[in-house]
């Protein structure tokens, strides 16, 4: 089935300990976009200024994705990070934020977009998230990011949003500040009685653990030992989870796992290199081949 996605549509500069790239394709709606278009359709929905390249447009159109929802704003400029990775590679400063048009982004969903039955809606502002959930009627499924900024600024907003949808993902830090809780079991089993149905907390090179009402279970991280750039790594495992779910079209206990496992090795590969430069040099073969090592990895 179709898989909707709402999020910011970025150029990134990025510096790490080895290697710096800048103006390279980034953003939440585009990782996220890219790593499920190896499972299921993808529909994107955007906002970009007039400095966005064509060139990535037509480089997203040509991996299938749909992109008829990326808004282009007349005199704007397009969100901008800026980003500096330490040694241990865990931890990164930003240098630089500037949201450009994503700061005032209000999506307004057209008819073919209102009738996904798969939506993510990423990191942004619960009140733009809700508004999407608005549009969105006929939605089977619905999962969404968050970040601390939410949680420390609009936590009754997010707290209305956490109440209509059935997924949360957030990393270890955040669930700790949204459940004031330094104990990450009990922070995940508050925020799930929150509202949504299952929670998925991402803890970077530790892999995620998943919470639900009748269970919880930790997924490790696939081992890889060439890390070059994080940037994107848990916008690529959402979208390897949602389409993955997106293409069962169920959400069962076994497909959950799985979507998790899919999540996990799709995110093993992004970090691989710089932007999208490693998902754009594997298929779907790849994945399954990595997928089927992890597997094998958790057997004993």
């Amino acid at each position: 089935m179709p898989l909707l996605v709402v999020g910011s549509v970025a150029l990134d500069c990025v510096e790490t300990p080895t290697d710096k790239r800048d103006d390279v394709l980034g953003g939440s709606a585009v990782f996220f976009s890219y790593a499920a278009s190896f499972f299921s359709p993808v529909r994107m929905i955007g906002t970009v200024g007039e400095d966005w390249p064509t060139r990535h447009t037509r480089f997203l159109q040509d991996r299938g994705i749909d992109t008829s929802g990326i808004e282009t704003i007349a005199g704007g400029k397009t969100f901008r990070w800026r980003g500096r990775y330490l040694p241990n590679m865990n931890d990164r400063e930003t240098l630089e934020v500037h949201l450009n048009v994503f700061g005032e982004f209000k999506p307004t969903l057209t008819a073919g977009h209102q009738d996904s039955r798969f939506v993510f809606l990423g990191n942004a502002s619960p009140t733009t998230q809700l508004s999407v959930l608005d549009q969105v009627p006929k939605a089977h499924l619905t999962v969404a990011d968050t970040m601390d900024l939410w949680i420390n600024i609009q936590r009754d907003e997010l707290a209305t949003l956490l109440r209509r949808i059935d997924g949360l993902v957030l990393n270890d830090s955040e669930a700790k500040l949204l459940a004031e809780d330094e104990n990450l079991v009990r922070a995940g089993h508050t925020v799930r009685a929150m509202g949504p149905k299952f929670v998925v907390i991402k803890k970077g090179e530790h892999g995620a653990m998943f919470f639900s009402e009748h269970e919880m279970y930790v997924m490790p991280a696939y081992p890889t030992p060439r890390v070059v750039d994080p940037t994107g790594a848990g916008d690529s495992f959402a979208g390897g989870m949602m389409g993955h779910l997106a293409a069962l079209g169920r959400l069962d206990p076994q497909s959950l796992k799985e979507a998790l496992a899919y999540g996990v090795v799709t995110a093993s590969f992004t970090v691989e290199d710089f932007s999208l430069d490693r998902l754009q040099g594997i298929n779907r073969r790849d994945l399954d081949s990595r997928l089927a090592e992890y597997r094998q990895m958790l057997s004993f």
